[in-house]
């Protein structure tokens, strides 16, 4: 039987397990399985990992910490800008709190008219694998073949249609119908195929390397660079801001520790990016292949590493399951707040709301796809300097993840750590007063400044 809180009809998680299987899946994306390994190795290895820690304990841990209890706090509305506002509204605070909200429900949809085009390409990618396409594959072929599959709009829009559908029927079935289902399946799937090509990679790779390149710490290459790098990829890769982690909380029984399970989620997000790299970069240095590809590295680079090793049409296709896995968890946690907002505001059934909402998902992604072959020259926001020369694909990336984020990161803590009172606070965080001292002190001084100063680094680079 469903459970529902007391005070709405707001669906409630059906066990502490599969909220941490949601929340550990939309923080764990594509930019874990690449990303963060990459960056690591180039600046620092373990002195780098260190680094990153302290910002994802610093500021992640009491970001997620405060969108979760926002969530909780606001059990009539299950909508980011719903619980921003009644907050609000309960504090005697002006109700234009909710617009931080709802800003990170528009950053979320822009974000998700670029990522279903990208979790298209791992499908994709897949069937070429499935297909035996990834044999005696030079760099000239794989760049082909990328290539090729970016300027295929009919291709793109298929896959982009896929990845819109799988998203849009777990979505409208709800939290515990829906949700906790796909999760109980994803997330094995995930951490089984990871782990799987990490044993893979220690027998036909070259592991040595692989961990001096990610532990071996390089104090000699920390500077204040490096700090702004790992603080972005913690903000980023944690999810913070994208108004998901406001809505999972809003499904959070009230037992539930926050603080604990924060930890739990941070850390997780963390030690799958490590695994990643253990699985990726073996192969990587085994055939002498540059480990700093970017996106690249997955869609070009790995398939040419695994092309002539034993088992590798098998393991190609376990690799980029694992991709599938990682990047559709993430479409399901990124959905949810919209679906959570259309069905407040429309008055409509779930899974009717579900359904409108993903149609115009689908309808502005396929812009998105077009933008990056047939509209690939056009440049909608020329007028603007920080978007100059950007496609439609492009600069939604930018104002989401560089603009928007920042800035909902950033009035999230101004909001919980100066605006609402601490004992509504301290209360739904159940923490003791030593805990919430320091949580105090992060959320009001540490979190806002490191965000502050990122977002102004990020705009004036």
């Amino acid at each position: 039987m469903v459970a529902t809180s007391q005070e709405s009809k707001i669906e409630n998680w059906s066990s502490r397990f599969t909220f941490l299987m949601a929340s550990i899946g939309f923080s764990i994306g594509l930019g874990n399985i690449w990303r963060f390994p990459y960056v690591a190795g180039e600046n620092g290895g373990a002195a780098f990992i260190i680094v990153y820690l302290a910002c994802a304990l610093c500021i992640g841990v009491p970001l997620v910490m405060s969108e979760w209890a926002i969530g909780r706090k606001a059990k009539n509305a299950a909508s980011a800008a719903g619980s921003f506002k009644e907050i609000a509204t309960s504090e005697g605070l002006s109700t234009k709190w909710a617009g931080v909200g709802g800003m990170g429900i528009i950053a979320v949809f822009m974000m998700m008219l670029t990522y279903t085009v990208i979790t298209g390409w791992t499908l994709d990618y897949f069937s070429m694998a499935v297909m035996g396409e990834f044999t005696a594959m030079t760099s000239e072929k794989s760049a082909e073949i990328f290539e090729g599959l970016l300027s295929d709009p009919l291709r793109l829009i298929f896959w982009h249609s896929v990845v819109v559908f799988i998203t849009i029927f777990v979505n409208s079935k709800g939290v515990q119908g829906g949700i906790e289902k796909a999760v109980r399946i994803l997330m094995p799937s995930l951490f089984v195929c990871l782990l799987v090509m990490v044993a893979y990679s220690a027998v036909v790779g070259d592991m040595r390397a692989a961990l001096n390149f990610l532990l071996t710490p390089d104090f000699s290459l920390i500077n204040g660079e490096t700090f702004l790098l790992a603080l972005g990829q913690a903000f980023f890769s944690i999810g913070i801001a994208m108004a998901v982690m406001v809505t999972y909380g809003s499904y959070l029984d009230k037992d539930a520790s926050i603080g604990q399970n924060s930890f739990i989620v941070v850390f997780a997000d963390t030690f799958v990016a490590m695994l990643a790299g253990f699985a990726i970069f073996p192969l990587v240095f085994a055939h002498g292949l540059t480990p700093d590809a970017g996106a690249g590295l997955v869609f070009q680079v790995l398939p040419i590493a695994l092309s002539d090793l034993a088992g590798g049409q098998i393991f190609s296709a376990i690799f980029f399951l694992l991709l599938i896995a990682a990047a559709l968890t993430s479409c399901i946690g990124n959905f949810e707040p919209i679906v959570a907002w259309a069905t407040e505001r429309s008055k409509l059934s779930r899974e009717k709301a579900t359904y409108l909402a993903g149609g115009v998902l689908w309808l502005l992604g396929v812009l998105s796809v077009l933008s990056l072959n047939i509209l690939k020259d056009f440049h909608p926001f020329d007028f603007i300097n920080l978007l100059e020369s950007k496609s439609i694909f492009e600069s939604l990336d930018y104002i989401s993840a560089s603009i928007l984020l920042p800035i909902g990161g950033f009035l999230t803590a101004i909001f919980v750590g100066w605006k609402v009172s601490p004992k509504t606070m301290k209360t739904e965080l159940n923490l003791s007063n030593r805990q919430f001292f320091l949580w105090q002190c992060l959320i009001k001084f540490v979190a806002p400044l490191a965000i502050l100063i990122v977002f102004i680094s990020g705009i004036m680079s």
